[in-house]
């Protein structure tokens, strides 16, 4: 239980001694050496924590029913490793990045305690805990929106922030009426909801189910609340972009696992219409997000909308309450936060050494920044889902749960919605790819020079596309450990 909250308060600890630094101190070297051995040492603290036993910790109580817990279970044990190491990835990129864009150690500090409210998410215990960590979660990681402070910075941070306050609002209806009707306030796997003493009618808390769920989906930037993912993603400098996308979008899937797999129980949903509409919702989103990528010109845009789809891919195996597609849903966390970092990072690398921000600008830039362009060409085969890459593991297990799920038209429509934006998500990615490698025998290939990310820069893509790759040749050990996970809730 030590190193569990260890996990929690270093990173916020770490922020604090930066903060303190006095500002002759607070050097660039300075900043990145703290933060870089501070998330060096958190991925040991979170690693010990995950192989200790279950437990929990009731750190403080809001009357008899509603105590704040921190706690260690199977699920947890993967999303405090993920966040932890999925943040710790794009630093290495950031330590060069960041130095010309200004403010430092106020981007370092703000980085450091928004892991700390992520941690303390994945350890939550109860609802009460959750919802108080979501909401700090949030708070903290407007700052990284807000870096530049430019007036679109501040509208977009602004915008995230109504719309995470609308998203938790809706979430906290939920908490209300389900805290009634459990018969434990600890998450329980396999949930703990008194089917047989409800307070309100099923239909009604069918109703309120689907409004909680919608409402923390829009940290996942699912339709119709997902307006501010693609107006607070592009204009978030890159490495921040990065998390934004391939993580803090995991913070909402966190919250709808916990509720539906440790509340609820599967068996209350299933076959009802608010699952219908549920994996309505997932797949419209789906197919949206690939469209709108599609169209978009501004590069970070693009991947913005991106993530609008392919998060969905992983709601829709959570809301399919199929073993199989909870196991695929799982997998894509994974391989998706690794792929997105690593696409991100090589939008932020292109802008930031030649200042283009369109994909139409980028005829050549593949003669310009080889090495950075054969990394974001490798990711985006993984997104796409062609083998042997990690994400077409995760997309084959998702198209497997939903033609086994038993209910009527997914099990048809899900792998047809599927298959169009892959074809879409291929259309829009390497698009970049052909543009930037054959620009066309007129173009003046005499007047560009060479502009490669720095090697600091080019580290964290390297090794995204080689854990996507990997992953994707040898699944087992992964599939393997969800498959463990998953067991458990049905």
């Amino acid at each position: 239980m030590f190193f569990l909250v260890l996990t929690v308060l270093f990173p916020a600890l770490a922020a604090l001694l930066l903060r303190l630094l006095k500002e002759k101190a607070a050097s660039h070297r300075t900043v990145c050496a703290v933060t870089g051995l501070s998330l060096l040492a958190e991925c040991a603290f979170c690693l010990i924590a995950c192989t200790g036993e279950d437990a929990a910790w009731t750190f403080l109580s809001i009357g008899a029913d509603l105590p704040l817990v921190l706690s260690l279970d199977p699920l947890s044990r993967f999303f405090a490793p993920f966040f932890t190491l999925m943040w710790t990835v794009p630093v290495l990129y950031s330590f060069h990045y960041m130095e010309s864009e200004g403010h430092e150690r106020r981007y370092y500090v703000f980085y450091l305690l928004t892991l700390s409210a992520l941690n303390a998410l994945a350890f939550s215990g109860t609802l009460v805990t959750l919802y108080l960590f979501f909401e700090l979660m949030t708070l903290l990681s407007v700052a990284l929106v807000l870096h530049e402070m430019t007036r679109e910075a501040i509208a977009a941070g602004i915008k995230y922030l109504l719309y995470s306050i609308a998203g938790a609002t809706m979430g906290l209806l939920g908490i209300f009426f389900l805290a009634a009707n459990t018969s434990s306030p600890l998450f329980t796997a396999g949930g703990s909801l008194r089917q047989d003493a409800l307070t309100v009618s099923p239909q009604a808390l069918l109703v309120i189910l689907f409004i909680t769920l919608l409402g923390f989906g829009t940290k996942a930037g699912l339709f119709p609340m997902h307006a501010w993912l693609p107006t607070a993603h592009p204009i978030a400098p890159a490495p921040a972009s990065a998390v934004l996308s391939g993580v803090i979008t995991k913070a909402g899937v966190l919250c709808i696992l916990r509720i539906l797999y440790y509340v609820v129980g599967p068996d209350f949903l299933r076959g009802t219409w608010a699952q219908y509409a549920l994996c309505g919702v997932a797949l419209a989103t789906v197919f949206m997000g690939s469209m709108m990528a599609f169209k978009t010109d501004l590069f970070k845009k693009r991947l913005a909308y991106s993530t609008v789809s392919q998060v969905s891919y992983v709601l829709l195996g959570v809301f399919l309450l199929h073993p199989t597609a909870l196991t695929g849903s799982m997998m894509h966390i994974v391989f998706h936060s690794a792929i997105k970092t690593c696409l991100f990072l090589a939008a932020g690398g292109i802008i930031h050494q030649t200042g283009k921000t369109k994909v139409s600008q980028l005829e050549g830039i593949g003669k310009q920044m080889p090495v950075t362009l054969w990394c974001f060409t490798l990711a985006s085969v993984g997104l796409i889902g062609i083998p042997p890459t990690g994400g077409f593991i995760s997309k084959w297990n998702l198209a497997q749960g939903a033609l086994d799920s038993g209910l009527q038209v997914i099990p048809y429509l899900a792998p047809a919605v599927l298959l169009l934006s892959a074809l879409l998500t291929a259309g829009y990615l390497l698009d970049v790819t052909i543009h930037g490698f054959f620009p066309g025998r007129d173009f003046d290939y005499a007047s560009l020079k060479k502009t490669e990310c720095p090697a600091l820069m080019l580290v964290p893509m390297i090794l995204c596309v080689l854990f996507t790759f990997l992953g994707g040749m040898f699944p087992s050990p992964l599939q393997s450990f969800f498959e463990g996970i998953v067991r458990g809730l049905f």
